[in-house]
Protein backbone atom coordinates (compact mmCIF):
# COMPACT_ATOMS: atom_id res chain seq x y z
CA UNK A 1 0.00 0.00 0.00
CA UNK A 2 1.34 3.23 -0.97
CA UNK A 3 0.50 6.95 0.61
CA UNK A 4 1.43 9.82 -0.98
CA UNK A 5 0.80 13.74 -2.10
CA UNK A 6 -1.15 14.04 -5.62
CA UNK A 7 -1.80 17.46 -6.71
CA UNK A 8 -5.83 18.61 -6.63
CA UNK A 9 -7.76 18.68 -10.25
CA UNK A 10 -10.78 21.07 -10.32
CA UNK A 11 -12.29 21.29 -7.01
CA UNK A 12 -15.45 18.48 -7.51
CA UNK A 13 -18.98 19.95 -7.94
CA UNK A 14 -21.10 19.66 -5.24
CA UNK A 15 -23.92 17.79 -5.54
CA UNK A 16 -26.34 20.44 -4.32
CA UNK A 17 -29.82 21.20 -5.54
CA UNK A 18 -30.67 23.48 -2.27
CA UNK A 19 -27.37 25.28 -2.69
CA UNK A 20 -27.94 29.21 -3.20
CA UNK A 21 -28.60 29.52 -7.16
CA UNK A 22 -30.78 31.93 -8.04
CA UNK A 23 -32.12 29.36 -11.08
CA UNK A 24 -33.45 26.85 -8.98
CA UNK A 25 -34.00 29.08 -6.43
CA UNK A 26 -32.55 26.74 -3.86
CA UNK A 27 -29.12 27.53 -2.20
CA UNK A 28 -25.56 28.82 -3.73
CA UNK A 29 -23.35 25.93 -4.69
CA UNK A 30 -20.04 25.83 -3.05
CA UNK A 31 -17.87 25.63 -6.48
CA UNK A 32 -15.26 27.31 -6.53
CA UNK A 33 -13.13 28.58 -9.31
CA UNK A 34 -10.40 26.34 -10.54
CA UNK A 35 -7.43 26.57 -8.16
CA UNK A 36 -3.76 27.09 -9.33
CA UNK A 37 -2.06 24.19 -7.68
CA UNK A 38 0.67 22.47 -7.36
CA UNK A 39 2.59 19.76 -5.19
CA UNK A 40 4.94 17.24 -5.44
CA UNK A 41 4.59 13.34 -5.06
CA UNK A 42 6.36 12.53 -2.12
CA UNK A 43 6.07 8.65 -2.99
CA UNK A 44 7.37 7.95 -7.09
CA UNK A 45 4.51 7.48 -8.63
CA UNK A 46 6.13 4.95 -10.89
CA UNK A 47 6.03 2.29 -7.80
CA UNK A 48 1.59 2.95 -8.74
CA UNK A 49 2.09 2.62 -12.34
CA UNK A 50 0.98 -0.81 -13.31
CA UNK A 51 0.88 -1.88 -16.95
CA UNK A 52 -2.45 -3.89 -17.07
CA UNK A 53 -4.31 -5.91 -19.79
CA UNK A 54 -7.83 -5.39 -20.37
CA UNK A 55 -9.91 -7.84 -22.25
CA UNK A 56 -12.91 -6.72 -21.92
CA UNK A 57 -15.50 -8.68 -19.09
CA UNK A 58 -13.94 -11.80 -18.17
CA UNK A 59 -15.67 -15.11 -17.12
CA UNK A 60 -17.01 -14.32 -13.71
CA UNK A 61 -16.66 -17.92 -12.43
CA UNK A 62 -13.29 -17.77 -13.40
CA UNK A 63 -12.15 -15.19 -10.97
CA UNK A 64 -15.17 -14.45 -8.68
CA UNK A 65 -17.71 -16.03 -6.15
CA UNK A 66 -20.80 -14.69 -5.52
CA UNK A 67 -20.36 -12.67 -2.83
CA UNK A 68 -19.16 -8.48 -2.07
CA UNK A 69 -15.73 -7.62 -1.08
CA UNK A 70 -15.78 -3.98 0.33
CA UNK A 71 -12.56 -2.49 0.94
CA UNK A 72 -12.76 0.35 4.01
CA UNK A 73 -10.64 3.23 3.71
CA UNK A 74 -9.47 6.54 4.95
CA UNK A 75 -9.18 9.14 2.89
CA UNK A 76 -7.35 12.09 3.95
CA UNK A 77 -5.81 15.00 3.12
CA UNK A 78 -6.16 19.17 2.39
CA UNK A 79 -6.96 20.82 -0.71
CA UNK A 80 -3.40 20.14 -2.35
CA UNK A 81 -3.24 16.48 -1.39
CA UNK A 82 -4.59 13.03 -0.16
CA UNK A 83 -3.51 10.14 1.39
CA UNK A 84 -5.14 6.75 1.74
CA UNK A 85 -5.28 3.80 4.54
CA UNK A 86 -6.79 0.85 4.28
CA UNK A 87 -8.98 0.58 7.62
CA UNK A 88 -10.75 -3.37 6.97
CA UNK A 89 -12.09 -5.78 4.31
CA UNK A 90 -15.19 -7.00 5.04
CA UNK A 91 -17.66 -9.57 3.24
CA UNK A 92 -20.61 -7.16 1.78
CA UNK A 93 -23.43 -9.82 1.30
CA UNK A 94 -23.71 -11.73 -1.57
CA UNK A 95 -22.67 -9.84 -5.05
CA UNK A 96 -25.95 -7.98 -6.33
CA UNK A 97 -24.12 -6.10 -9.71
CA UNK A 98 -23.90 -7.83 -13.16
CA UNK A 99 -22.39 -11.06 -14.14
CA UNK A 100 -21.62 -9.95 -17.40
CA UNK A 101 -20.85 -6.37 -17.36
CA UNK A 102 -17.88 -5.97 -14.71
CA UNK A 103 -15.56 -3.29 -16.73
CA UNK A 104 -17.20 0.19 -16.64
CA UNK A 105 -16.47 1.84 -20.03
CA UNK A 106 -19.05 5.03 -19.17
CA UNK A 107 -16.27 6.17 -17.05
CA UNK A 108 -18.32 8.73 -15.03
CA UNK A 109 -16.97 10.52 -11.70
CA UNK A 110 -14.01 12.28 -10.47
CA UNK A 111 -12.65 8.56 -9.26
CA UNK A 112 -12.35 5.24 -11.00
CA UNK A 113 -10.45 2.50 -9.71
CA UNK A 114 -9.57 -1.06 -11.23
CA UNK A 115 -9.45 -4.52 -9.63
CA UNK A 116 -6.76 -6.57 -11.68
CA UNK A 117 -5.67 -10.20 -11.02
CA UNK A 118 -1.99 -10.26 -9.48
CA UNK A 119 -0.54 -12.55 -11.53
CA UNK A 120 -1.43 -11.23 -14.77
CA UNK A 121 -2.43 -8.30 -14.38
CA UNK A 122 -5.90 -8.53 -16.07
CA UNK A 123 -8.39 -5.94 -15.08
CA UNK A 124 -11.12 -8.22 -13.64
CA UNK A 125 -13.91 -5.16 -12.94
CA UNK A 126 -14.04 -1.27 -12.34
CA UNK A 127 -16.25 1.19 -11.40
CA UNK A 128 -15.95 5.01 -11.37
CA UNK A 129 -17.33 7.55 -8.31
CA UNK A 130 -17.06 10.34 -6.27
CA UNK A 131 -16.61 11.02 -2.74
CA UNK A 132 -17.29 13.02 0.28
CA UNK A 133 -13.54 13.93 0.53
CA UNK A 134 -13.52 14.98 -3.19
CA UNK A 135 -16.07 17.49 -2.62
CA UNK A 136 -14.61 18.88 0.92
CA UNK A 137 -11.19 19.56 -1.07
CA UNK A 138 -13.16 22.54 -3.05
CA UNK A 139 -14.33 24.12 0.11
CA UNK A 140 -11.83 27.05 1.93
CA UNK A 141 -12.02 24.31 5.22
CA UNK A 142 -9.29 22.13 3.16
CA UNK A 143 -7.05 25.04 2.19
CA UNK A 144 -6.27 25.52 6.11
CA UNK A 145 -6.63 22.13 7.87
CA UNK A 146 -6.70 18.32 7.46
CA UNK A 147 -10.06 16.50 6.40
CA UNK A 148 -10.45 12.51 6.98
CA UNK A 149 -13.12 10.29 6.04
CA UNK A 150 -14.23 7.26 5.49
CA UNK A 151 -14.95 5.55 2.57
CA UNK A 152 -15.39 2.11 0.87
CA UNK A 153 -15.41 0.05 -2.70
CA UNK A 154 -17.34 -2.59 -3.27
CA UNK A 155 -16.31 -5.70 -5.70
CA UNK A 156 -16.66 -9.10 -6.76
CA UNK A 157 -15.24 -11.47 -3.86
CA UNK A 158 -12.07 -12.66 -6.11
CA UNK A 159 -10.68 -16.06 -5.67
CA UNK A 160 -7.24 -15.48 -5.83
CA UNK A 161 -5.07 -12.41 -5.01
CA UNK A 162 -5.32 -8.90 -6.71
CA UNK A 163 -4.15 -5.63 -6.81
CA UNK A 164 -6.43 -2.54 -6.57
CA UNK A 165 -5.55 0.75 -8.51
CA UNK A 166 -6.99 3.84 -7.65
CA UNK A 167 -7.17 6.42 -10.69
CA UNK A 168 -8.38 10.39 -10.31
CA UNK A 169 -8.70 12.82 -13.06
CA UNK A 170 -5.80 14.81 -13.70
CA UNK A 171 -6.74 18.17 -14.48
CA UNK A 172 -4.80 18.86 -17.07
CA UNK A 173 -6.28 16.19 -19.55
CA UNK A 174 -9.11 14.67 -17.25
CA UNK A 175 -7.79 11.23 -18.02
CA UNK A 176 -7.59 9.06 -14.52
CA UNK A 177 -4.19 8.50 -13.19
CA UNK A 178 -2.91 6.26 -10.87
CA UNK A 179 -3.00 7.57 -6.97
CA UNK A 180 -3.16 4.47 -5.53
CA UNK A 181 -2.83 0.76 -5.14
CA UNK A 182 -3.30 -1.84 -2.66
CA UNK A 183 -2.74 -5.46 -2.54
CA UNK A 184 -5.77 -7.94 -1.55
CA UNK A 185 -5.53 -11.08 -0.81
CA UNK A 186 -8.65 -13.03 0.02
CA UNK A 187 -7.17 -15.47 2.21
CA UNK A 188 -5.19 -13.07 4.14
CA UNK A 189 -6.19 -13.18 8.11
CA UNK A 190 -6.70 -9.69 7.51
CA UNK A 191 -9.63 -10.42 5.23
CA UNK A 192 -13.00 -11.19 7.19
CA UNK A 193 -15.06 -13.05 4.86
CA UNK A 194 -17.90 -13.54 7.22
CA UNK A 195 -21.58 -11.96 6.32
CA UNK A 196 -22.84 -9.41 9.55
CA UNK A 197 -25.81 -10.79 10.97
CA UNK A 198 -28.74 -8.72 10.90
CA UNK A 199 -31.67 -7.95 12.77
CA UNK A 200 -33.31 -5.08 10.83
CA UNK A 201 -36.94 -5.73 9.59
CA UNK A 202 -36.65 -5.57 5.56
CA UNK A 203 -39.47 -4.79 3.20
CA UNK A 204 -39.58 -5.39 -0.17
CA UNK A 205 -41.29 -2.48 -2.49
CA UNK A 206 -41.06 -4.12 -5.97
CA UNK A 207 -39.01 -7.25 -7.18
CA UNK A 208 -38.49 -8.14 -10.59
CA UNK A 209 -36.10 -10.66 -10.83
CA UNK A 210 -32.42 -11.63 -9.40
CA UNK A 211 -30.82 -9.10 -8.34
CA UNK A 212 -27.60 -9.96 -10.45
CA UNK A 213 -30.08 -9.01 -13.27
CA UNK A 214 -31.42 -5.84 -11.86
CA UNK A 215 -30.80 -2.48 -11.22
CA UNK A 216 -31.38 -3.12 -6.88
CA UNK A 217 -32.10 -0.16 -4.62
CA UNK A 218 -32.14 -0.14 -1.22
CA UNK A 219 -34.52 2.78 0.87
CA UNK A 220 -33.20 3.34 4.17
CA UNK A 221 -34.61 6.14 6.88
CA UNK A 222 -32.79 8.34 9.40
CA UNK A 223 -34.60 10.23 12.36
CA UNK A 224 -37.58 7.63 12.21
CA UNK A 225 -38.37 6.60 15.87
CA UNK A 226 -39.37 2.98 16.35
CA UNK A 227 -43.34 4.12 16.35
CA UNK A 228 -42.26 6.28 13.18
CA UNK A 229 -41.76 3.31 11.21
CA UNK A 230 -45.18 2.86 9.62
CA UNK A 231 -44.56 6.53 8.30
CA UNK A 232 -41.20 5.49 7.18
CA UNK A 233 -42.42 2.83 4.83
CA UNK A 234 -45.22 5.27 3.81
CA UNK A 235 -42.33 7.57 2.53
CA UNK A 236 -40.48 5.05 0.67
CA UNK A 237 -43.38 3.60 -1.18
CA UNK A 238 -44.78 7.08 -2.01
CA UNK A 239 -41.26 8.84 -2.95
CA UNK A 240 -40.13 5.64 -4.40
CA UNK A 241 -43.42 5.10 -6.93
CA UNK A 242 -43.68 8.84 -7.80
CA UNK A 243 -40.24 8.42 -9.26
CA UNK A 244 -41.32 5.31 -10.87
CA UNK A 245 -43.20 7.21 -12.88
CA UNK A 246 -40.79 9.38 -14.29
CA UNK A 247 -39.00 8.37 -17.41
CA UNK A 248 -36.43 6.95 -17.66
CA UNK A 249 -37.44 4.82 -14.77
CA UNK A 250 -41.10 3.79 -15.76
CA UNK A 251 -39.89 2.80 -19.36
CA UNK A 252 -37.70 0.39 -17.10
CA UNK A 253 -39.80 -0.63 -14.28
CA UNK A 254 -39.55 -4.17 -14.75
CA UNK A 255 -35.41 -4.07 -14.97
CA UNK A 256 -35.42 -2.17 -10.97
CA UNK A 257 -35.60 -4.08 -7.67
CA UNK A 258 -36.73 -1.65 -4.64
CA UNK A 259 -35.98 -3.07 -0.76
CA UNK A 260 -36.42 -0.98 2.02
CA UNK A 261 -34.51 -1.79 5.59
CA UNK A 262 -35.62 -0.13 8.86
CA UNK A 263 -33.04 1.33 11.26
CA UNK A 264 -35.21 3.58 14.18
CA UNK A 265 -33.45 5.82 16.11
CA UNK A 266 -34.19 7.00 19.53
CA UNK A 267 -35.08 10.33 18.65
CA UNK A 268 -37.25 12.11 15.90
CA UNK A 269 -35.60 13.87 13.22
CA UNK A 270 -31.55 14.67 12.47
CA UNK A 271 -29.07 16.91 13.48
CA UNK A 272 -29.56 20.69 12.49
CA UNK A 273 -26.38 22.45 13.79
CA UNK A 274 -26.94 26.01 11.72
CA UNK A 275 -30.07 26.85 13.95
CA UNK A 276 -28.56 24.81 16.38
CA UNK A 277 -30.88 21.74 16.79
CA UNK A 278 -28.44 18.59 18.23
CA UNK A 279 -29.21 15.41 17.58
CA UNK A 280 -27.72 11.85 17.46
CA UNK A 281 -29.94 9.56 14.59
CA UNK A 282 -29.37 6.20 13.85
CA UNK A 283 -27.15 6.82 10.43
CA UNK A 284 -25.61 9.91 11.64
CA UNK A 285 -27.09 11.96 8.87
CA UNK A 286 -26.92 15.83 9.47
CA UNK A 287 -27.71 19.23 7.63
CA UNK A 288 -24.95 21.54 7.13
CA UNK A 289 -22.49 19.54 5.98
CA UNK A 290 -19.15 21.52 4.76
CA UNK A 291 -21.05 24.59 6.08
CA UNK A 292 -23.99 24.55 3.67
CA UNK A 293 -27.16 24.26 5.95
CA UNK A 294 -29.41 22.37 3.33
CA UNK A 295 -27.05 20.14 2.43
CA UNK A 296 -27.99 16.81 4.21
CA UNK A 297 -25.40 14.09 4.65
CA UNK A 298 -23.78 11.45 6.77
CA UNK A 299 -20.24 10.90 7.90
CA UNK A 300 -20.80 7.28 9.51
CA UNK A 301 -19.60 5.28 6.42
CA UNK A 302 -19.87 2.22 8.19
CA UNK A 303 -23.08 2.34 10.39
CA UNK A 304 -24.58 2.55 6.78
CA UNK A 305 -22.86 0.25 4.59
CA UNK A 306 -23.40 -2.25 7.46
CA UNK A 307 -27.39 -1.45 7.19
CA UNK A 308 -27.38 -1.94 3.83
CA UNK A 309 -25.69 -4.95 3.43
CA UNK A 310 -28.79 -6.79 4.76
CA UNK A 311 -30.01 -6.72 1.18
CA UNK A 312 -28.86 -6.66 -2.15
CA UNK A 313 -27.79 -3.43 -3.61
CA UNK A 314 -26.61 -1.12 -6.38
CA UNK A 315 -27.49 2.88 -4.98
CA UNK A 316 -28.80 3.93 -1.91
CA UNK A 317 -31.53 6.34 -1.34
CA UNK A 318 -31.31 7.49 2.50
CA UNK A 319 -34.79 9.54 3.65
CA UNK A 320 -34.57 12.38 6.24
CA UNK A 321 -37.08 12.02 8.70
CA UNK A 322 -37.43 16.38 8.70
CA UNK A 323 -39.48 18.94 7.10
CA UNK A 324 -36.40 21.68 6.88
CA UNK A 325 -35.73 21.85 2.88
CA UNK A 326 -32.51 19.93 2.13
CA UNK A 327 -30.71 16.69 0.21
CA UNK A 328 -27.57 15.48 -1.47
CA UNK A 329 -26.32 13.08 -4.07
CA UNK A 330 -23.18 11.46 -4.49
CA UNK A 331 -22.12 9.63 -7.68
CA UNK A 332 -22.09 5.89 -6.46
CA UNK A 333 -22.40 6.95 -2.90
CA UNK A 334 -26.13 7.15 -1.83
CA UNK A 335 -28.89 10.07 -2.15
CA UNK A 336 -30.47 12.13 0.82
CA UNK A 337 -33.76 13.32 0.53
CA UNK A 338 -36.11 15.52 3.48
CA UNK A 339 -39.16 13.58 3.04
CA UNK A 340 -41.81 15.88 4.86
CA UNK A 341 -40.75 19.59 2.57
CA UNK A 342 -43.22 20.66 -0.36
CA UNK A 343 -40.69 19.89 -2.97
CA UNK A 344 -39.44 15.99 -1.69
CA UNK A 345 -40.31 14.86 -4.68
CA UNK A 346 -38.75 16.65 -6.77
CA UNK A 347 -35.59 16.40 -4.17
CA UNK A 348 -35.56 12.44 -4.94
CA UNK A 349 -35.74 12.13 -8.59
CA UNK A 350 -32.77 15.46 -8.78
CA UNK A 351 -30.50 14.09 -6.42
CA UNK A 352 -30.65 10.69 -7.51
CA UNK A 353 -29.98 11.42 -11.01
CA UNK A 354 -26.52 12.84 -9.26
CA UNK A 355 -26.34 9.10 -7.42
CA UNK A 356 -27.11 7.09 -10.01
CA UNK A 357 -26.10 8.72 -13.50
CA UNK A 358 -23.24 11.12 -12.13
CA UNK A 359 -25.33 14.36 -13.53
CA UNK A 360 -24.60 17.46 -12.94
CA UNK A 361 -26.53 20.46 -11.91
CA UNK A 362 -27.71 22.60 -14.70
CA UNK A 363 -28.35 24.93 -12.72
CA UNK A 364 -25.92 28.57 -12.33
CA UNK A 365 -26.22 31.06 -9.50
CA UNK A 366 -27.25 34.59 -11.56
CA UNK A 367 -25.33 37.86 -10.63
CA UNK A 368 -25.45 41.51 -12.48
CA UNK A 369 -22.13 40.82 -14.34
CA UNK A 370 -20.04 37.89 -14.94
CA UNK A 371 -17.11 36.85 -16.91
CA UNK A 372 -16.95 33.79 -18.30
CA UNK A 373 -14.40 31.59 -17.83
CA UNK A 374 -11.50 30.18 -19.88
CA UNK A 375 -13.06 26.52 -20.25
CA UNK A 376 -10.52 24.52 -21.91
CA UNK A 377 -11.46 20.51 -20.67
CA UNK A 378 -14.61 18.68 -21.48
CA UNK A 379 -16.88 18.08 -18.37
CA UNK A 380 -16.67 14.32 -17.58
CA UNK A 381 -20.33 14.66 -16.34
CA UNK A 382 -23.03 13.22 -19.37
CA UNK A 383 -25.17 16.22 -19.89
CA UNK A 384 -23.00 19.56 -19.68
CA UNK A 385 -20.21 20.28 -22.47
CA UNK A 386 -17.85 23.11 -23.56
CA UNK A 387 -18.59 22.96 -26.86
CA UNK A 388 -15.40 22.83 -27.50
CA UNK A 389 -15.97 21.13 -31.07
CA UNK A 390 -19.46 21.80 -32.60
CA UNK A 391 -19.34 19.13 -34.67
CA UNK A 392 -17.96 16.35 -32.26
CA UNK A 393 -19.64 16.50 -29.06
CA UNK A 394 -21.80 14.50 -26.42
CA UNK A 395 -24.96 14.14 -27.73
CA UNK A 396 -24.42 15.53 -31.29
CA UNK A 397 -26.30 12.83 -32.50
CA UNK A 398 -29.45 13.99 -30.78
CA UNK A 399 -29.46 17.14 -31.63
CA UNK A 400 -33.00 18.72 -33.39
CA UNK A 401 -31.97 19.17 -37.28
CA UNK A 402 -32.15 22.96 -37.88
CA UNK A 403 -31.25 23.68 -34.16
CA UNK A 404 -28.35 26.74 -34.14
CA UNK A 405 -25.27 26.04 -31.96
CA UNK A 406 -25.31 27.73 -29.65
CA UNK A 407 -28.72 27.71 -29.07
CA UNK A 408 -30.74 30.72 -28.59
CA UNK A 409 -32.55 31.84 -25.97
CA UNK A 410 -33.92 34.78 -23.82
CA UNK A 411 -31.30 34.12 -21.01
CA UNK A 412 -31.01 37.51 -20.46
CA UNK A 413 -34.43 38.27 -19.01
CA UNK A 414 -34.56 34.66 -17.35
CA UNK A 415 -30.99 35.77 -15.44
CA UNK A 416 -32.35 39.15 -14.27
CA UNK A 417 -35.29 37.73 -12.84
CA UNK A 418 -33.39 34.51 -11.38
CA UNK A 419 -31.34 36.97 -9.54
CA UNK A 420 -33.75 38.85 -7.64
CA UNK A 421 -35.23 35.59 -6.78
CA UNK A 422 -31.98 34.70 -4.91
CA UNK A 423 -32.20 38.19 -3.56
CA UNK A 424 -35.51 37.46 -1.74
CA UNK A 425 -34.41 34.29 -0.82
CA UNK A 426 -31.13 35.54 1.01
CA UNK A 427 -33.71 37.98 2.77
CA UNK A 428 -36.08 35.43 3.69
CA UNK A 429 -33.46 32.81 5.41
CA UNK A 430 -31.96 35.55 6.77
CA UNK A 431 -35.08 36.37 9.32
CA UNK A 432 -35.65 32.64 9.87
CA UNK A 433 -39.02 32.52 8.10
CA UNK A 434 -41.30 29.25 8.22
CA UNK A 435 -40.42 27.11 6.05
CA UNK A 436 -43.84 27.34 3.99
CA UNK A 437 -42.77 31.19 3.55
CA UNK A 438 -39.68 29.66 1.09
CA UNK A 439 -42.22 27.21 -0.63
CA UNK A 440 -44.59 29.67 -1.40
CA UNK A 441 -41.50 31.30 -3.05
CA UNK A 442 -40.44 28.43 -4.96
CA UNK A 443 -43.78 27.96 -6.34
CA UNK A 444 -44.23 31.86 -7.96
CA UNK A 445 -40.20 31.19 -9.18
CA UNK A 446 -41.61 27.64 -11.16
CA UNK A 447 -44.91 29.58 -12.53
CA UNK A 448 -42.90 32.42 -13.15
CA UNK A 449 -40.16 30.10 -15.47
CA UNK A 450 -42.96 28.13 -16.71
CA UNK A 451 -44.19 31.50 -18.49
CA UNK A 452 -41.05 32.62 -19.82
CA UNK A 453 -40.32 28.78 -21.22
CA UNK A 454 -43.75 28.61 -22.87
CA UNK A 455 -42.37 32.04 -25.57
CA UNK A 456 -39.47 29.97 -26.18
CA UNK A 457 -38.71 29.14 -29.95
CA UNK A 458 -36.92 26.03 -29.43
CA UNK A 459 -38.71 25.27 -25.75
CA UNK A 460 -38.43 21.53 -27.18
CA UNK A 461 -35.49 21.20 -28.78
CA UNK A 462 -32.21 19.13 -27.86
CA UNK A 463 -29.04 21.79 -28.77
CA UNK A 464 -26.93 23.67 -26.46
CA UNK A 465 -27.84 26.21 -24.39
CA UNK A 466 -25.92 28.18 -22.33
CA UNK A 467 -25.73 28.31 -18.74
CA UNK A 468 -25.00 24.83 -17.10
CA UNK A 469 -22.95 23.19 -13.98
CA UNK A 470 -23.03 26.40 -11.78
CA UNK A 471 -21.73 28.70 -14.71
CA UNK A 472 -23.14 30.99 -16.44
CA UNK A 473 -21.03 31.23 -19.51
CA UNK A 474 -18.97 28.71 -21.40
CA UNK A 475 -21.00 25.57 -20.20
CA UNK A 476 -23.66 24.87 -22.57
CA UNK A 477 -27.12 22.16 -21.12
CA UNK A 478 -28.47 19.97 -23.73
CA UNK A 479 -32.42 21.17 -23.55
CA UNK A 480 -33.90 24.53 -22.91
CA UNK A 481 -35.53 22.88 -19.20
CA UNK A 482 -35.15 19.85 -17.53
CA UNK A 483 -35.39 18.77 -13.29
CA UNK A 484 -31.18 19.10 -13.20
CA UNK A 485 -31.89 22.79 -13.95
CA UNK A 486 -34.98 23.63 -12.15
CA UNK A 487 -37.93 22.20 -10.56
CA UNK A 488 -39.87 21.19 -13.42
CA UNK A 489 -40.18 16.92 -12.68
CA UNK A 490 -38.72 15.64 -16.12
CA UNK A 491 -35.40 14.64 -17.46
CA UNK A 492 -33.95 16.17 -20.94
CA UNK A 493 -33.36 13.81 -23.38
CA UNK A 494 -30.18 13.45 -22.79
CA UNK A 495 -30.36 12.84 -18.94
CA UNK A 496 -32.26 9.83 -19.81
CA UNK A 497 -30.21 8.68 -22.07
CA UNK A 498 -27.41 8.55 -19.48
CA UNK A 499 -29.38 6.98 -16.90
CA UNK A 500 -30.25 4.34 -19.30
CA UNK A 501 -26.69 3.55 -20.25
CA UNK A 502 -25.96 2.95 -16.19
CA UNK A 503 -29.18 0.76 -15.92
CA UNK A 504 -27.89 -1.46 -18.49
CA UNK A 505 -24.51 -2.01 -17.00
CA UNK A 506 -26.38 -3.34 -13.84
CA UNK A 507 -29.02 -5.49 -16.19
CA UNK A 508 -26.78 -7.14 -18.39
CA UNK A 509 -28.00 -10.88 -19.07
CA UNK A 510 -25.84 -13.46 -20.12
CA UNK A 511 -25.49 -15.49 -23.88
CA UNK A 512 -29.29 -16.92 -24.71
CA UNK A 513 -30.97 -15.04 -22.13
Amino acid sequence: MFNFTFPNPNPFHMKKLFLITALAGIMASCNQPAKQQTAVVITDSTKTEINVVDKGNVAFGQYFIDKTMRLDFNHSGTSREEHFAIDRIVSDGAWPGSKFVLIDKLELGPYFFKVIDNATKTVLFSRGFASIFGEWQSIPEADKTWGSFNESIRFPWPLKPVTVILGKRDPQTNKFKTIWTADVDPASREVNPADLPHANVVDVIQENGPASEKVDIVILGDGYTKAEMGKFRNDAKKLSAFMMDQEPYISRKKDINIRTVETPSEVSGVCKPHPGVFKRSALGVQYGAFDSERYALTFDNKTVRNVASQVPYDFMIILVNERTYGGGGIYNLYTTVSVDNKYAEYIMVHEFGHHMGGLADEYYTSSVSYEAQDIKLEPWEPNVTALLDKNNFKWKDLVTPGTPLPTPWNKEPFDKFGYEVQKQRDSLRHAKVPEEVMEALFMRQYRQEDEYFSKEKYKESVGAFEGADYTQKGLFRSQLDCIMFTRHIHFCKVCQRSLINVMEQYTAKGPGK
